[in-house]
């Protein structure tokens, strides 16, 4: 015997759907929520004005030579190796660091390097897991440059 089709399977059916969608649409507003850590910059505005500096320090590093490899190694320290545009160690540099989470879920942390070899230099400091930028600040004589390492 075959049953009928009335209304109230159609709305079991509407009812069942639509609690579907919002049970999906509640599951990927809380995800995306949990995943964003919140501003990546305060004023893109005042940012953008920015960007023309950012141009001009990536054309002095440029001109300058200088090759890195960032690394991490099994303790997690960020390891730095530089070399001039002849590819010779660039030897007794002063390296600080500042590693930055890219959507400000951690704080800051801030690493100094020590050179352990010629052109290798060794953060002070190890880093957690996760994703990180570092900006390091890398003087040698007189020159200095600004670079954004990975």
């Amino acid at each position: 015997m075959i049953r009928r089709f009335t209304g109230w399977h159609m709305t079991g059916i509407l009812i069942a759907f639509f609690a579907v969608v919002i049970a999906v649409n509640l599951l990927m507003a809380t995800v995306a929520i949990r995943s964003f850590g919140g501003t990546v910059v305060d004023n893109s505005y005042v940012e953008s004005q920015k960007f023309n500096h950012y141009l001009a320090q990536a054309r002095a590093q440029d001109r300058l030579g200088w090759k890195d490899d960032v690394a991490l190694d099994a303790a997690r320290h960020v390891t730095l190796t530089l070399t001039d545009s002849a590819g010779a160690p660039i030897r007794e540099a002063r390296i600080t660091a500042i590693a930055q989470h890219p959507l400000d879920r951690a704080p800051d942390i801030a690493i100094s390097f020590h050179e352990t070899a010629p052109g290798h230099y060794v953060g002070d400091r190890a880093l957690p897991a996760g994703r990180w930028q570092l900006r390091a600040d890398i003087n040698h004589g007189a020159q200095h440059l600004l670079r954004e390492v990975f």
